[in-house]
Order: C-alpha cells, then sequence, then structure tokens
C-alpha cells in the first residue's frame, strides 16, 4: 500500500487520508458490494423473505464492512499514526485506541 507521506492525516495537514489510487479503488468496490448487499437486504425484506436468510445476508454485508474498516485501520497505523509517534504525537495512541474500540464494538 503506497501512502504519500506529504499528506499526513496529522491535524496540521486538515486530517486527511493519503490513500493511493489502488487502495481507494479497491474500498470502493469494496464499498459498491457492501451496498449492493445492502439494497439486496432490503428486497429481501420487502419479499418477506424466511428471517434467518436475511440475517445470514446481514451478517455477510457487516463482514464485509468489517474487512473496509480493517484495511482503513491497517494502513491508518502504518503510516499516520506512525508518523505521529515519530513527530512526538503520543496523544495518537489513545485515539487509535478509541477507534479500534469503536471498531471491535459490537
Amino acid at each position: 500500500m503506497e501512502h504519500n507521506h506529504e499528506e499526513c492525516c496529522a491535524a496540521e495537514h486538515g486530517r486527511k487520508s493519503h490513500h493511493s489510487e489502488e487502495m481507494k479503488r479497491n474500498l470502493m468496490q469494496r464499498l459498491n458490494r457492501v451496498e449492493g448487499q445492502i439494497r439486496g437486504i432490503k428486497g429481501l425484506i420487502e419479499k418477506d423473505t424466511y428471517c434467518d436468510d436475511v440475517i445470514t445476508q446481514i451478517a455477510a454485508a457487516q463482514a464485509a464492512l468489517n474487512s473496509v474498516g480493517k484495511l482503513l485501520m491497517e494502513g491508518h497505523f502504518k503510516s499516520c499514526v506512525v508518523e505521529r509517534i515519530q513527530a512526538g504525537d503520543q496523544e495518537v495512541l489513545d485515539e487509535f485506541l478509541t477507534t479500534v474500540g469503536r471498531l471491535m464494538k459490537k
């Protein structure tokens, strides 16, 4: 995964990400699939599909969204968090742990 280190997500840069175009395409493809899964789930509910089948599709959509979150978290840690620690910003660790906690909540 490539990162443009000139555009770190640190506050002085407006807290923006710096994903490569390839990573953006990958994330967008995954999110488009999740969006399609959600539309499919809505359709299943409209058709009064058996609840267990709908729940199975919800679990698949959640797993796909978790995969997107995992990719973003990995990139964030390897670039932004590391860079901010190297710059002496220790507060980023608490921020990162809070974010991990939010992703792990179920």
